[in-house]
Formats: C-alpha cells, sequence, structure tokens
C-alpha cells in the first residue's frame, strides 16, 4: 500500500465483474481481464467500481475482487477499489480496503437521495475521515460538489483527487482554477475520450477508459496523440473508433457496462456477455453492428503485443 497523497493519471483501467451463465462470479476471467489491461501499460486499476457492477456485488464477491486484483496487479501500479452507495455498507467497504491494503478507492455517489451541499460534505466526510486511505471522489448524477463544499473535504489530506463524471464544464472550471494542483482531476464521463480534449487543457490529466478493456492498444494511442498534440491521429481515431462505438453505447440504458462485456466477447477474453438486472445485456443488432466496427478497427490498428482474432 502507496502512502503518496497524489492520484493517478494516464488511463486508468476498470475491469469488469465477469459473470457466468449461472451468474456466478468468473474468478479466472476477471483475472485475464486484468493482466490483459496490465500488458498494454495502463497507469492504475480500479477494481469493483462502476464498470465492475458494484451495485450488485456481494460482500463476499467484494472481497474476492479485490484479492485477485491484489495477487494480478502485485504492486505494478495503484490499486482502487469501489465505495459508496448506502453510507454503512460504504463504510464497511472502505474498510475492507484498508485492511486489505490497497492504495485507495473511488467513492461514488450515495444512493438514490439528493442531498443539500450539507448532506454531500458529511456523507464524503464520514467516508474519507474512517481509513487512511486516498480517496476520489467521484462528481455524478445525484453527489454534485460546490466549490465550498470540496474547499472543506480538503482539511483531509486523504482526498487526492476528483473524478467527474458530471460534465458540467463551468464549474470544472471553477474547481480547477480555484484548486489547481491541490488535487488530481480525473475524466469519469461516459466514454471519457470523447471528452478527454475539452478536459485537458483545464488540468485532466487522467481519464477511465470503457474500450481498454478490449481494445487498449486504441486507448493508448489516442492518449498518446492527445498529449503530443497529434491532431490528424486523434481525429482519426474519433473517426474509426470512438464516435462509432459512443453512437451504440447511446442506444441502449447500461450499455456503459454491458457494451464492454459484449467488446470483450467479441476479441476473444473469456467474458460472457452477462449483467445482472438491472442492466441488461446488449442486443444480438448492436451486438454485431460493435463486431463490424471492432472488425475494421483491429485490420485497420492491430496491436502489437497479441493477435487479437474478432469472433
Amino acid at each position: 500500500m502507496s502512502k503518496s497523497r497524489k492520484a493517478p493519471i494516464g488511463i486508468s483501467g476498470f475491469p469488469v465483474a465477469p459473470f457466468n451463465h449461472q451468474n456466478e462470479l468468473d474468478q479466472e476471467a476477471l483475472k485475464k481481464n486484468i493482466e490483459f489491461l496490465l500488458e498494454e501499460g495502463l497507469e492504475s486499476i480500479f477494481i469493483a467500481c462502476g464498470a465492475g457492477e458494484f451495485h450488485s456485488l456481494s460482500k463476499k464477491e467484494y472481497e474476492t475482487m479485490i484479492d485477485i486484483a491484489l495477487t494480478t496487479v502485485n504492486g505494478q501500479v495503484p490499486l482502487y477499489t469501489g465505495v459508496g452507495g448506502n453510507l454503512s455498507e460504504a463504510l464497511e467497504k472502505a474498510k475492507i480496503s484498508e485492511q486489505k491494503k490497497v492504495d485507495g478507492y473511488l467513492i461514488l455517489p450515495p444512493y438514490l437521495i439528493e442531498g443539500e451541499q450539507e448532506g454531500l460534505y458529511e456523507y464524503y466526510k464520514a467516508i474519507v475521515s474512517s481509513t487512511d486511505l486516498n480517496a476520489i471522489l467521484y462528481q455524478r448524477n445525484n453527489a454534485i460538489l460546490k466549490a465550498d463544499t470540496l474547499e472543506g473535504l480538503l482539511d483531509y489530506e486523504q482526498v487526492v483527487g476528483l473524478k467527474d463524471g458530471h460534465g458540467d464544464m463551468e464549474l470544472n472550471v471553477e474547481l480547477t482554477q480555484r484548486f489547481g494542483s491541490r488535487l488530481g482531476w480525473l475524466n469519469g464521463m461516459p466514454m471519457a475520450e470523447v471528452t478527454m480534449p475539452a478536459y485537458k487543457p483545464l488540468g485532466f490529466d487522467c481519464y477511465s477508459s470503457a474500450i481498454s478493456n478490449y481494445i487498449p492498444h486504441i486507448s493508448r494511442m489516442f492518449n498518446d496523440a492527445l498529449q503530443s498534440g497529434d491532431q490528424d491521429t486523434v481525429n482519426e481515431i474519433y473517426e474509426d473508433v470512438i464516435l462509432p462505438i459512443n453512437d451504440i453505447r447511446r442506444k441502449g440504458k447500461g450499455y456503459a457496462i454491458s457494451l464492454i462485456k459484449a467488446g470483450m466477447n467479441i476479441v476473444g477474453l473469456p467474458v460472457e456477455n452477462t449483467v445482472r438486472a438491472p442492466v441488461a445485456p446488449v442486443t444480438s443488432e448492436h451486438y454485431e453492428e460493435l463486431k463490424v466496427i471492432l472488425t475494421k478497427v483491429l485490420d485497420k490498428y492491430p496491436p502489437k503485443t497479441r493477435i487479437i482474432n474478432v469472433k
């Protein structure tokens, strides 16, 4: 466990929770998912978070996923868990994460309730102060922090970053201008590659990549082009990969999760196109649309580290 009070930078990998057709966690598939991300050089791993269907995991499954991640990552990159939802459960998961000696956790929004700023402050404060782990606050849905509220939370040295999945660029400008390097800034928008060119000038130097679960070399190529100012490559990847996949993602509720599993299944990773309710699997029509895109993408941009055969 690192005591460095610094948020991850670069591309963050968010492994899925692979379920078999008996609705059980497939531990070997999870291990291969994490290995695949590490092979492509992703700079951090976030286990049992949104893409990992955090909301549907039992305590035992949550602990199992962390154990597999710890063994597989083995200190190569920072490892964060997901905590949040019901406050009591969030505190329990925070304690589990500390006991297992991960590097930190991403605090997801509280369940359903829309609280005032004072209530949000108390929610985050309770979790942040419950352990000594690094904490990244997730800005989205019913948990949108105003600048003064965030200022109060920065009294706790555990708070190392803010991840934005809300997309209010006026608020992002205000926050990054006010707090600057006091926090790490992570782009957590759905299909974050779409918005990363707008986030980068504000100081966001990290983003979660959904497509990294099945075409991580494209995530790397895109990020390298963005960082070096290679706008032609950025535009080309937008046209060939990011915008077509994002168009499918917007066709179904829950596709932020299930489309990842479909992509992984298409490229031959041992992940079934299965999710837990209320999320639904990708329809056969949209699955085939994604397959066509990935076939073209892998033909034009073949990965250097391994051979991928679309199935």
